[in-house]
């Protein structure tokens, strides 16, 4: 600290009698000059003061026990009246008023089901004779890679029929694992919904 703000022993006397009257940290600075509201604050914890009165400024308010009244202006996100109750299956059922995190969730309305019939998928217990079957060692570029078993047994093998052209499984297997697009699509829908 500068000359001019040094802590005489009549400046911390002063600082004492300031401090004890209530005034704030900042006060006292302007009071004493050349000081900043930080030395000031510094200086207390290093003498140890505590306790001190309330400043005139902001005299102690008495403490209102009397029960709060409620805010005048509405609610920023009221909630709708309940609607009457209707049946789930009523095409104007009306959903249930939410609050917190599914405030804002996206409301989709049930989509009707189209009834498409499939092509039956080929099923997944076509035998391959366990000598076609081959290893990763004797898996070669035609071969379709297809896994048979559990790869964590020494049984473990793959398809090995001859693929198709440009695909890495046979047709059996192709078409277990590509689906047709209108297919894809119509999983989609039922997931959104």
């Amino acid at each position: 600290m500068n000359e001019a703000g040094a802590w005489t022993e009549e400046r911390v006397e002063q600082l004492k009698k300031l401090w004890s009257d209530g005034l704030s940290a900042s006060q006292i600075a302007a009071e004493l000059g050349n000081v900043t509201r930080n030395a000031v604050i510094g200086k207390v914890h290093r003498l140890g003061l505590s306790g001190r009165a309330k400043s005139a400024a902001q005299p102690a308010a008495p403490r209102n026990n009397a029960p709060r009244k409620a805010p005048a202006r509405s609610p920023s996100h009221p909630m709708a009246a309940p609607a009457p109750a209707r049946s789930p299956s009523h095409p104007m059922a009306a959903p249930a008023p939410t609050r917190g995190a599914h405030a804002l969730a996206p409301v989709f309305a049930p989509e009707a089901e189209i009834e498409v019939e499939a092509a039956p998928l080929p099923s997944d217990d076509v035998v391959i004779p366990f000598s076609e079957r081959v290893t990763i060692m004797d898996l070669r570029e035609y071969m379709c890679r297809w896994p048979m078993g559990d790869p964590t047994t020494p049984e473990f093998r793959f398809c090995g029929a001859r693929s198709q052209t440009g695909l890495p499984y046979c047709s059996h297997h192709a078409r277990i694992a590509y689906q047709p697009a209108a297919d894809r699509r119509r999983d989609r829908s039922k997931v959104r919904a």
